[in-house]
């Protein structure tokens, strides 16, 4: 009976060599691709064509697109850095306006995991506003830690302040470090593709990553892709493909 294959299916990665390791599902799984690709030696006589052609190297080459936004799936699959509970966020263009009376100074909202200044404008017309050290003029605004200063000759006027700040929860953090050249995390990989009461199974047992691409579009959602490639294990095996036709 023939088989066939239906959707993106389901993808499922490992880290290799982690002491009770979570399998991390790429969730909603926009596609994958796998390319299995041989170099060929050609041995040419006095014709034209090879009297003989042989394989030489192979690679396996793969790429999934995902739905999701997956912490566990960075970390553990791709950058194999430190990752600690909490968040990372911003607050984009949070009202307020300049106080009648001195210090003429806002604190905002999450000052205390206050972490970056990302600027300041008026509300009205969008024009940013300079900072400066101290001592702000019209126009101007001094910043220390989650306390914004602005001038006097600015009182009454709404601002939209933006800054990062983190969270202690909902979420989690992982460390990018400058680690040496040579260091990735080795995961497994199963690629799954029911359809039809059939299955089609691709797993391999060793893979690393070469890129992860995060791409923002207007109108449309971030759509992370992996791309991976695999070799062989300490026992010399890739992989299996397993089909039902």
């Amino acid at each position: 009976m023939p088989q066939y294959s239906f959707g993106a299916g389901s993808l499922f990665g490992t880290p290799v060599g982690v002491a009770n390791a979570t399998p991390v599902q790429f969730g909603t799984l926009q596609s994958v691709s796998v390319d299995i690709d041989f170099t060929l030696k050609e041995l040419y006589g006095q014709n034209q064509f090879p009297v003989s052609v042989a394989r030489g190297q192979a690679k396996i080459q793969g790429k999934a697109k995902t739905g999701q936004i997956q912490g566990a799936l960075f970390n553990n699959l791709f950058f194999g850095g430190s990752q600690s509970t909490g968040q990372q966020l911003v607050a984009l263009n949070e009202a307020a306006s300049v106080p009648a009376t001195n210090p003429y100074t806002v604190t905002v909202a999450n000052s205390t995991g206050f972490q970056a200044d990302q600027g300041v404008v008026f509300a009205a017309t969008g024009v940013p506003l300079a900072k400066v050290a101290s001592a702000p003029a019209t126009g101007q605004y001094s910043q220390s830690g989650g306390t914004y200063t602005f001038a006097a000759a600015d009182t009454g006027v709404g601002l939209l302040i933006s800054y990062s700040y983190t969270s202690a929860t909902g979420g989690t953090v992982t460390t990018i470090s400058n680690q040496l050249q040579g260091v990735a995390p080795t995961f497994s990989c199963v690629l799954t593709t029911p359809f039809g009461g059939q299955n089609f199974v691709l797993s391999l047992n060793a893979c690393t990553s070469s890129k992860l691409q995060l791409a923002t579009k207007q109108g449309d959602y971030m759509q992370p892709e992996l791309d991976f490639m695999a070799f062989a294990d300490a026992s010399g095996t890739v992989g299996k493909l397993s089909v039902q036709g």
